[in-house]
């Protein structure tokens, strides 16, 4: 029964994926300007398409503050979101279905109390936001130069994989073939080694918001999985190591990145 049930959702994803009709060079536009995606195969590149259109028939999409989602915003986001998961599937975001979109960063009330009991309120600039059982926020920048060297997306969404397994503490639900001392082994160490740079005002090659918190450097990590693996291999290969077994993926299998595709048009 389990498998049938499976099968079906899996069938009903196709046909609301195939829906969309996004054609070849919406694809190859979005994927241009994603280039850490040079790394895929013509095998792999197709499922992730798949799983990204997909994804985009699934969640609920909307625009904050009058932005107008646009399907090359989507793919966008979508073929970001879904790496990750490329070989886990599409379950490992379900419980979710919202995505809201801003137009640049954004601000977040905040309210917290410290341990004398006093309670401080601020607004809090953030760039976005994944809320536990809710949605996921993004800002959309239309020039990625504003931001920098940074994934949003992927950062965002391994929080939604963080919080998988019950709490938002750098370690999501592992799979049966891992084991959570090994992945304690492998992150505990290279979280407090990275503290203690940042601390010294050591100018590090990782992004030293990693430093904020294991969840942190968990979403920092991941980004720099995808996005430049051989700088975290170098750093912390430890970590490299156990994340590649997570995600099921390796991105330095390839000596180097794929030859570049040009869009179309």
């Amino acid at each position: 029964m389990i498998r049938l049930l499976r099968s079906f959702r899996d069938w009903r994803r196709r046909r609301a994926a195939a829906r969309l009709a996004i054609d070849e060079t919406q694809w190859q536009d979005a994927e241009y300007a994603l280039p850490f995606l040079d790394r895929l195969n013509d095998d792999e590149r197709t499922r992730l398409r798949e799983l990204a259109a997909q994804f985009i028939a699934e969640k609920e999409w909307s625009g904050a503050r009058g932005l107008q989602l646009t399907p090359a915003m989507q793919l966008s986001i979508a073929l970001q979101a879904c790496l990750p998961i490329l070989e886990l599937g599409l379950d490992w975001y379900r419980g979710w279905v919202g995505i809201v979109v801003y137009p640049g960063d954004f601000v977040i009330p905040r309210r917290i109390q410290d341990e004398d009991g006093v309670v401080h309120e601020y607004d809090d600039e953030v760039l976005g936001e994944a809320w536990e059982g809710g949605p996921v926020l993004l800002s959309w920048f239309e020039n990625l130069d504003e931001i920098g060297d940074v994934s949003i997306v992927i950062h965002e969404f391994a929080h939604k994989l963080d919080m998988t397994n019950g709490e938002v503490d750098g370690m999501p639900a592992l799979r049966a073939d891992m084991r959570r001392e090994e992945w304690s082994a492998a992150f505990g160490p290279a979280y407090a080694d990275f503290c203690r740079r940042v601390d010294a005002g050591e100018e590090t090659a990782i992004d030293p918001y990693a430093a904020e918190h294991p969840s942190e450097f968990f979403a920092v990590t991941s980004e720099v999985f995808f996005e430049a693996p051989d700088l975290l291999r170098d750093e912390y290969p430890a970590v490299y190591r156990e994340l590649s077994r997570f995600y099921r993926q390796d991105p330095l299998a390839n000596s180097a990145p794929a030859e570049r595709r040009g869009p179309v048009g």
